[in-house]
């Protein structure tokens, strides 16, 4: 019960002094979770009340269920923009239908995250590299920040999901800009900047909340055409059965995928960097699956919108002390109490404010530091990384994404398809053999052995890359070259292409002459080279555990390995 249910195992362990760290800190959140949902909900494209469904009934599911300690799950805002770009494409009139497909798009993420999770299929947020998430998330947050640009200016600008678009209706709009309301959220943007400078334990999103509500009261700002959250339905959400049709299904399991895996990998990389930060490991990336997926099914049922892990909130959550998943129930508390008997005084909430913490949230998303490590150190992935950015911000939100990781997979094949080949020698007075390239005035060479290296998996995209690279240095050795060792320590499969390939080589080889050994062989390998018949064209005795031992072999046939030969040749169809 303890795999199903995380909370089993932390809470019988539970002591007395973690209660007022988890209270602390889950207030803390708590204060910042309900002007954060509400802002949140408003890139989704609902009202901002959904923000504060999306923090109850999910929130309380991964209490029971999710496998981190201090993460904070709820609305955020990298998959609002993801609802509003998903739904954006889709021709929905009304906001009633909208909240209804938003609520389904819901239920279709948990179930995926959920089928995921039983099938054991956490390992595929693997290919979704960082340069590709960097790129996706830079660009995310560029454009959620000039989606606020409408509530800042304090006009209507229509939505898009394309960058260009976006800036284009801005500019369209400038002349009709509310200054109260641009004051309103200038303010808002600098007093957060500030209060977090001064110290960062202030809750700087909640003096903001007060001091916009508190304006609008007492100013009676209203009546200059500010724009405000208005009237906010008090009371909890109500259990309602998701609208599931085949129509619908079939319209949204691909968005819905998008953002169950997204928001998985934002699961995981916080966990992860909440558990390194804490020195306790803690995160089963299966079972986080089956956590988030039930919390997003739950919510379906309770009018919430997709949830996951917050970068922000998880971060406070930490600073504040939070000890257990305990911390996470008190702020759910805070936001029933909200539900029940605050909402009427968001009423005079200006949308200004709630777009400057979206703006200031989101602008850390913009890892301008990654990019430039990479392209100082790597190249190739800095590409991907920019690739991803551009196609994000010119073509779409899930656009964006899918081709970061196509290029991304793309790059991966074109290393695994021209990997590194070295030529070894003999390091001079030892028994290591290493890259000829690197140590040029310090190896001996053999005028008729040629003993190589290629690092990578054995397979058919780079079974010709290594031939050609064989017979290239081959030919350099000419008629002196009796022998032959690839050195096989790197490589962890060969395929059937690659094992013909092998065979083809190896009767090429025998007939001008040119013995060929296989050294370093690892158990898996060796099973193949068993498996495959190359044993039989490459002879067992020319089998060895290290590259030294063939160098010896070679140039003495006499000479025996003992013990080493049983384990060069041990395999699982062949054991001896």
């Amino acid at each position: 019960m303890d795999r199903f249910f995380p909370i089993l195992e932390w809470l019988g362990n539970y002591k007395k002094g973690y209660f007022f760290s988890d209270l602390i800190a889950g207030l803390t959140v708590g204060i910042i979770l309900i002007p954060q949902g509400m802002a949140y909900a408003m890139i989704a494209g609902l009202p901002p009340v959904y923000g504060l469904y999306a923090s109850l009934l999910p929130v309380l599911m991964y209490v029971f269920l999710g496998t981190s300690r201090q993460v904070a799950v709820g609305p955020v805002a990298m998959d609002s923009l993801l609802v509003a770009a998903s739904l954006g494409t889709l021709a929905i009139t009304g906001i009633e239908n909208y909240i209804a497909m938003v609520i389904v798009l819901t239920f279709l993420v948990g179930a995926i995250q959920i089928t995921l999770g039983l099938f054991k299929m956490g390992f595929l947020v693997n290919y979704l590299s960082r340069p590709v998430i960097s790129g996706f998330t830079s660009a995310a947050a560029l454009i959620i920040i000039f989606t606020q640009l409408k509530h800042l200016l304090g006009v209507k600008i229509p939505g898009s999901s394309a960058f260009h678009e976006l800036i284009m209706n801005a500019f369209v709009k400038i002349a009709e800009t509310n200054l109260y309301d641009l004051l309103i959220g200038v303010l808002g943007i600098l007093i957060i900047i500030l209060l977090k400078k001064v110290n960062k334990k202030i809750p700087s999103i909640l003096v903001v909340v007060i001091l916009g509500i508190a304006s609008v009261y007492y100013l009676n700002l209203e009546q200059f055409g500010v724009k405000l959250v208005g009237f906010v339905p008090s009371g909890l959400p109500s259990f309602q059965m998701p609208g599931i049709n085949m129509q619908l299904v079939s319209e949204l399991w691909p968005m819905a995928l998008a953002i169950a895996m997204v928001g998985y990998l934002e699961a995981i990389s916080i966990g992860k960097a909440m558990e390194e930060k804490a020195g306790e490991e803690t995160i089963e990336p299966n079972q986080e699956l089956m956590a988030l997926g039930s919390s997003n099914i739950v919510g379906s049922f309770f009018q919430a919108y997709p949830i996951t892990a917050s970068f922000s909130r998880s971060a406070i959550n930490g600073d504040a002390g939070a000890k257990t998943n305990l911390a996470a129930f008190f702020s759910i508390i805070m936001v029933v109490a909200t539900l029940l008997f605050l909402t009427p005084i968001f009423y005079y909430l200006p949308n200004a404010v709630l777009a400057s913490i979206i703006m200031v949230s989101v602008f850390k998303l913009i890892d301008i530091g990654y990019a430039k490590q990479l392209w100082i150190h790597r190249k190739d992935e800095f590409f991907v990384l920019l690739i991803t950015f551009l196609a994000t911000l010119s073509i779409g939100i899930k656009e964006g994404i899918l081709i970061g990781v196509l290029i991304s997979l793309l790059l991966m094949v074109y290393r695994t398809s021209n990997p590194h080949f070295a030529v070894l020698g003999q390091i001079k007075g030892t028994d290591y053999f290493k890259n000829i390239n690197r140590f040029e005035e310090d190896v001996v060479l053999q005028e008729d052995l040629l003993i190589v290296r290629f690092d990578a998996q054995l397979y058919f995209a780079n079974a010709s890359y290594f031939k050609k690279e064989l017979f290239k240095h081959i030919n350099a050795k000419g008629i002196a070259l009796k022998g032959v060792i690839l050195n096989a320590e790197a490589i962890n499969y060969i395929d059937s292409t690659a094992a013909n390939m092998l065979k083809k080589v190896i009767l090429e080889l025998q007939e001008k002459g040119v013995r060929f050994y296989i050294a370093g062989a690892i158990g898996p390998t060796r099973d193949i080279i068993f498996s495959s018949g190359i044993i039989h064209l490459v002879q067992r005795e020319n089998l060895f555990v290290k590259t030294k031992a063939a160098v010896a072999y070679f140039n003495n046939p006499e000479i025996t390995e003992g013990l080493g030969v049983k384990i060069a040749h041990q395999n699982k169809t062949y054991s001896n």
